[in-house]
């Protein structure tokens, strides 16, 4: 039994899931809530108003993307089942959609801020072996910090192409809006193009921000 080894792929696989699962399911559930608050009950009445994340699971996005990922090495794409939102139930449609469209992103950037939190807590005043659990924190941090700049790049099917419409509601955003499968596609490209890199990089600068500040705090 003592020569059994376990593949980093999947020990970092299993560390990443239940946050990525987290992380998305509280990333719905902001939608849902705000939605809710804004006079559409449409998520409300579908069960999707909950942290649960197998209300929130997509079968491709959820579980066989991170799948693939692990067993070829491609970057990780993964989503959770849009949160259904009707516009007609708001009292100012495009101010009102704005928010709850928002309301995702955001709430990944307060858990991206949780997460760091918890990282200096465990580093700093628990001891003993701690190694697993400052990589999950820390895969908290990168995880959601991706994921409020990502969801807010005005591609669709991302929250970022509400908000722009939203903000500039016109025939061009319009246009953009209803690019469907189109925009899904637009949004692969992106990936594995070379504007990927600068975002990433961005990203990691992010992260080096959240990196200062652990070491001000000696950790």
């Amino acid at each position: 039994m003592s020569n059994i080894q376990i593949s980093e792929k999947l020990i970092s696989f299993i560390t990443f899931l239940p946050i990525f699962l987290i992380s998305l399911s509280v990333h719905e559930f902001a939608h849902a809530l705000s939605a809710s608050k804004f006079g559409d009950d449409t998520a409300k009445c579908l069960g999707r108003l909950t942290l649960n994340p197998f209300k929130h699971a997509d079968l491709i996005g959820t579980y066989l993307m991170p799948l693939v990922s692990l067993t070829t090495g491609i970057a990780l794409i993964g989503w959770a089942k849009p949160v259904p939102v009707n516009m007609s139930k708001f009292k100012n449609p495009l101010r009102d959609d704005a928010i709850v469209s928002f309301a995702g992103p955001f709430s990944n950037f307060i858990l991206s801020f949780l997460f760091f939190i918890l990282f200096l807590i465990f580093a700093r005043f628990v001891s003993g072996d701690k190694h697993f659990i400052l990589n999950l924190c820390w895969y908290g941090v990168f995880l959601n910090v991706f994921l409020f700049f990502f969801n807010l790049l005005p591609i669709p099917p991302l929250d970022g192409s509400h908000i722009l419409f939203d903000f500039f509601p016109n025939n061009y955003t319009a246009k953009l809006m209803k690019l469907g499968i189109y925009g899904s596609i637009i949004l692969m490209l992106f990936i594995y193009s070379p504007l990927w890199l600068f975002f990433m990089k961005f990203i990691n600068l992010i992260l080096s921000l959240f990196v200062k500040t652990a070491d001000f705090f000696n950790v």
